[in-house]
């Protein structure tokens, strides 16, 4: 089943990268933008604004984010209720995107807004986020219509020699040529993996290197179909790109892959590739619980957050 994409249409950025993705997002679908954030620098933006304030708090937890964005909760509300499909853009390695993620994303399915997040996982070595993110992205899937996922350590696993700054453009560039299709490509309901290269002269280089970006992120067996945006596609041979549809089908096994051309201002191309799954990822482990199926938890009604309650307790000896 394809999700309908309808205006009007709000592009909601979290974070310091949640909020660049969001701005540039919005002047590709000519939508409104809404940027959240605990930190007063990434709200430095020509849009609407909402700082959550963990004050006086210097270096808060992602929990008391979490908990200081309840406070808001109805300012939220009331501007995503104007919308009829919100655009989500959600950096879960940083603890802005990771705390404030699940909060939007519930107020949008109780508010029966259709909603596609787009959510950027942390690197491996970033250990102290891989927990919060993997519980921040079972509730995102849980609760919108269609969730992105752009695993940024299967990016640099891919192409070792790129430094995490290169990573981040190539990551960028992936999800803005996905954000450029909405309006024309249908999109499933269901959860899928953003891959990509980095640009190359030859293009089936660039398939080798999206395909080996989705197998360090799952198995072969787990992808239903695929998308693939050849960038730069318009000045390609036609028998080029009949070629690596053909690779894709026969290594993903499936008939149902997609071939898109989009324009390109450099001379060279790459492929960015939009797989669905259905199956089991590497990101179920980044939660040790996240195994237990949501009607088994007993406290999946709200994520996990700290408040300051002020209770005036004192010592007992």
């Amino acid at each position: 089943m394809s999700f309908q994409v309808k205006e009007p249409i709000l592009i909601i950025g979290l974070g310091g990268v949640g909020s660049k993705l969001a701005v540039q997002a919005t002047e590709i679908v000519n939508s409104d933008c809404f940027v959240i954030s605990n930190d007063q620098k990434d709200l430095q933006v020509d849009c609407q604004t909402l700082r959550v304030s963990t004050d006086p708090i210097v270096n808060p937890s992602v929990q008391l984010i979490r908990g200081s964005t309840y406070k808001d909760f109805e300012e939220i509300k009331e501007t995503i209720s104007n919308y009829s499909t919100v655009i989500l853009m959600a950096n879960l390695a940083g603890k802005s995107g990771s705390a404030i993620s699940p909060v939007v994303s519930k107020l949008c399915k109780e508010a029966k807004v259709g909603l596609i997040s787009f959510a950027i996982m942390p690197f491996k070595y970033e250990k102290d986020r891989i927990f919060n993110s993997g519980v921040s992205l079972k509730r995102l899937k849980a609760d919108s219509d269609c969730t992105i996922v752009l695993d940024n350590d299967s990016l640099l696993e891919s192409n070792q020699d790129l430094s995490p700054k290169a990573c981040y453009e190539i990551g960028n560039s992936a999800v803005k040529h996905v954000i450029q299709s909405l309006k024309y490509a249908e999109i499933s309901n269901d959860t899928k993996i953003l891959t990509s290269s980095k640009e190359v002269n030859d293009i089936e280089e660039s398939l080798r290197d999206s395909l080996k970006m989705l197998y360090n992120t799952t198995s072969p067996n787990t992808v239903k179909n695929s998308i693939l945006y050849v960038a730069g596609g318009e000045n390609i041979p036609v028998g080029v790109i009949n070629s690596i549809s053909t690779i894709s089908r026969g290594i993903l096994n499936n008939n149902n892959s997609q071939i898109n051309l989009t324009s390109s201002s450099s001379e060279e191309s790459k492929i960015v590739m939009l797989s669905s799954i259905q199956g089991i990822t590497k990101f179920e482990n980044y939660d040790p619980l996240g195994i237990i199926p949501q009607e088994d938890t007993l406290d999946w009604s709200n994520p996990d957050c700290s408040i300051d309650c002020k209770l005036d307790l004192y010592q007992l000896e």
